[in-house]
C-alpha cells in the first residue's frame, strides 16, 4: 500500500483545479482528500460512496442512449410488434412522478439523472407505437395529457409534498406494473418481435446497479423498494429475451402459409381402337 501511495500521491497532489474541484464537488471534501490525496483505501465508507457516484454517472450516461436501439428498430421496422404500449404508458407516468419527487427532494443528480433521460425517449416509443399500431390521434392526446401533467406535478400550489409522496409511493407501484403488459405480450406473441435486447439487458444491469447506489445515498425506502422490484422484473424479461431469442413471433407464424401438397397425377392410358386391317375378297 505504501508503494501505491508514494507512486500515486505525486499525481493525485498536482491534479489541475478544474478537476480537483470536480472530484471535491461529486465525492466532497473529506472524500476527496481521504482518497486522492491521502490514498487511504481502507476507508469503506468513501470507497462505497466512490463507486455509488461512480455507477451514477455511468448510468445517467448510458441512460442517454440506452432506449435509442429501440426507437432505431421501431422506425425501420414501421411496426410495433412485441412492444405493449400500456408498459411503456406505465412506465412514462412512473418516471415523470420519480422525475419531480428528485427534484422537488433536491437529491443528488446522480442517484436519477437518468430518469429524465430515459422519460423523454419513453415518450418518442410510445408515439412510434401509436402510430405505427393506426392511433396517431391518441399520440397526440398522449402527448397534451404529458405536458399537463408535468405542469401540475411541478406545481407546489397544485401538489403539495405531502400529495406527491403519496404518488411516488404510486410511481413505485406502476414502475412495477410497466413491465407486466411486456412480459405478458411476449407470451401471447410468442416471440420478442421489436423488443431490442440491447434495452433489455441495459435496464436489468441499470436497476440493478440503482438498488446500490440508492441503498448509499438516498435514505427513501419508497424509491428503493421500486427499484428491487423493478430489477426483479427486468430479470425475468431478460430471461425471456434469451428464451426466446431466435423464436418468431406468433403474428410471423401466421404469416407462413402452408406449401400445398399436389395432388398425384394419375396417368391415363388411351386406348387406341383396334382397325381391321384390309380384307382380300376371292374373286371368282
Amino acid at each position: 500500500m505504501d508503494a501505491l501511495r508514494s507512486a500515486i500521491q505525486p499525481i493525485t497532489h498536482n491534479l489541475p483545479g478544474p478537476i480537483r474541484d470536480l472530484g471535491e464537488s461529486i465525492i466532497g471534501d473529506a472524500c476527496y482528500k481521504a482518497l486522492l490525496l491521502d490514498v487511504d483505501l481502507e476507508n469503506t465508507a468513501c470507497v462505497k460512496l466512490a463507486v455509488s457516484k461512480g455507477l451514477g454517472i455511468g448510468i445517467v450516461g448510458a441512460s442517454s442512449i440506452v432506449k435509442v436501439p429501440q426507437i432505431l428498430k421501431l422506425v425501420q421496422s414501421q411496426s410495433a410488434s412485441g412492444v405493449s404500449f400500456l408498459s411503456y404508458l406505465l412506465e412514462t407516468s412512473s418516471y415523470l412522478i420519480s422525475l419531480v419527487y428528485n427534484v422537488r427532494n433536491a437529491f443528488p443528480f446522480s442517484t436519477y439523472g437518468e430518469t429524465a433521460l430515459v422519460l423523454g425517449q419513453n415518450v418518442i416509443i410510445t408515439v412510434l407505437v401509436l402510430n405505427y399500431s393506426g392511433r396517431a390521434s391518441m399520440a397526440a392526446l398522449f402527448v397534451a395529457a404529458l405536458a399537463a401533467s408535468v405542469v401540475t406535478l411541478f406545481s407546489e400550489n397544485l401538489v403539495d409534498m405531502q400529495n406527491l409522496r403519496y404518488l411516488q409511493a404510486g410511481a413505485g407501484a406502476l414502475g412495477v406494473a410497466s413491465k407486466v403488459p411486456q412480459i405478458l405480450a411476449i407470451l401471447q406473441e410468442g416471440g420478442t418481435g421489436q423488443l431490442s435486447a440491447f434495452t433489455v439487458f441495459n435496464y436489468l444491469l441499470g436497476s440493478l446497479a440503482r438498488v446500490f447506489t440508492t441503498l448509499q445515498e438516498v435514505d427513501d425506502k419508497l424509491i428503493l423498494y421500486g427499484f428491487v422490484a423493478g430489477f426483479a422484473l427486468n430479470l425475468v424479461l431478460a430471461l425471456q429475451m434469451v428464451y426466446y431469442w431466435n423464436a418468431p413471433s406468433a403474428k410471423a407464424k401466421g404469416k407462413q402459409k402452408e406449401v400445398p401438397v399436389a395432388a398425384p397425377v394419375s396417368a391415363t392410358t388411351t386406348s387406341t381402337p383396334k382397325s381391321k386391317g384390309p380384307t382380300t375378297r376371292r374373286r371368282g
